[in-house]
C-alpha cells in the first residue's frame, strides 16, 4: 500500500486529501486565488470554495479524490461542479477523467463521460483518456469513453465528435498503441468506432499493419488484414509491410502478406523491392513470384 502511495504522488504531485466533503467543506489554507464559476444552487460560499480548490499542483478536489481512490468524494464534486471546472487541467495537463482512466475508475469515468466533459484533452505527453485506456489495456474504460453524454430519459448516446485519428506527441493514434499491444478487443473497438485502419504515426508514416508486422504479431496482421487494411501501405520511405517482413527475415508474416495479395515488386526509396530484401533467404525467395527463373542469381521481373 505504501509503495502503490507513493507511486501515485510521485507520478501526480498530489497534496493531502480533505477527508470531509459534504457537510464541512473546509476553506485549504494555500490554495490558488481563482475567480469563482457561478456558483451550483444549494452551496453555500464555504462550500464552493473547497470545491474549487486548487492544489499547488493545479490539482483540483477532484482530482485528488481520484488520486487516493476515494471515488465516493470524486462522484459528489461531479454531482456538483459544472463541466468547465471538471475540464480543468493539472500542472501535468491531466483532466480528471485522464486519471480516473490511469486509475481505472469506471464510475467516475462514467460521471464525468455523461456530464459532458471533453475526453480529447491532451495531458503533457499529449496523451487523451483513450490513448491511456489504449496504453493501460483498459477495456472497460474505453468502451465508456466512446459513450456519449447521458440523455434526459437516461441513456447514452454515441460520442461522434472524437477524433479517434489524434495523435500524441510521439506521433501515435489510440490504433497504433493498441497495435503495438497486440490487444485486438481494443483494435475491434476502436475499428467498431470508426479508427481509421490505415492511420499512419507521424514519425515514419508506420500503418497498423506495418507495427504489427514489425512486432512479428500474427494475429495482429490476420486481424488487420480480414478487417480491410491495405496489405501494400507504403510509409514516408517507401517500404511496405512486405519490405519490413522481409527485411526481418519472417518467412510467417511475409507468407500472410504473400496470400493477401502483396506486391512484390513495388520499390522503397531506395530502389529496393521485397525480393531484392530477400536475396539470399531460400525460404522467403521461395514466397515471392518468379523466383524459379534467375540470372547472376536475381529473380527475373517481367516488364510489360
Amino acid at each position: 500500500a505504501a509503495a502503490a502511495e507513493e507511486r501515485l504522488d510521485s507520478s501526480y504531485g498530489s497534496g493531502a486529501l480533505p477527508e470531509a466533503l459534504p457537510e464541512a467543506l473546509p476553506v485549504f489554507p494555500g490554495a490558488r486565488a481563482e475567480k469563482p464559476p457561478p456558483r451550483p444552487e444549494g452551496l453555500s460560499r464555504q462550500q464552493l470554495e473547497a470545491l474549487t480548490y486548487l492544489s499547488e499542483d493545479g490539482d483540483t478536489l477532484v482530482h485528488l479524490a481520484i488520486i487516493h481512490c476515494v471515488p465516493a468524494v470524486a462522484l459528489c464534486c461531479i454531482t456538483q461542479l459544472p463541466r468547465e471546472v471538471l475540464e480543468i487541467q493539472n500542472d501535468l495537463f491531466q483532466t480528471p477523467l485522464h486519471l480516473a482512466v490511469y486509475l481505472e475508475q469506471p464510475s467516475v469515468i462514467q460521471a464525468l463521460i455523461h456530464k459532458g466533459v471533453n475526453p480529447g484533452l491532451q495531458d503533457r505527453n499529449g496523451n487523451t483518456p483513450l490513448h491511456l485506456a489504449c496504453e493501460q489495456q483498459h477495456l472497460q474504460c474505453a468502451q465508456q469513453l466512446l459513450e456519449g453524454p447521458a440523455t434526459l430519459d437516461g441513456t447514452t448516446q454515441p460520442r461522434g465528435n472524437q477524433d479517434l485519428q489524434l495523435q500524441n506527441w510521439q506521433g501515435l493514434a489510440c490504433l497504433h498503441i493498441s497495435t503495438l499491444k497486440g490487444n485486438i478487443p481494443m483494435m475491434s473497438l476502436l475499428l467498431e468506432n470508426g479508427a481509421n485502419i490505415d492511420v499512419q504515426e507521424g514519425t515514419s508514416g508506420k500503418t497498423p499493419l506495418h507495427l504489427a508486422v514489425e512486432c512479428h504479431n500474427c494475429r495482429a496482421v490476420q486481424f488487420l488484414l480480414r478487417n480491410g487494411a491495405y496489405v501494400d501501405a507504403q510509409m514516408y520511405n517507401g517500404c511496405t509491410p512486405l519490405h519490413l517482413a522481409v527485411g526481418r527475415k519472417d518467412a510467417a508474416i511475409a507468407a500472410i502478406l504473400s496470400h493477401s495479395g502483396a506486391d512484390t515488386l513495388l520499390r522503397n526509396m531506395e530502389n529496393e523491392t521485397a525480393q531484392d530484401l530477400a536475396d539470399g533467404n531460400d525460404d522467403l525467395l521461395a514466397l515471392l513470384p518468379f523466383d524459379d527463373l534467375k540470372i547472376s542469381g536475381k529473380p527475373v521481373v517481367c516488364s510489360e
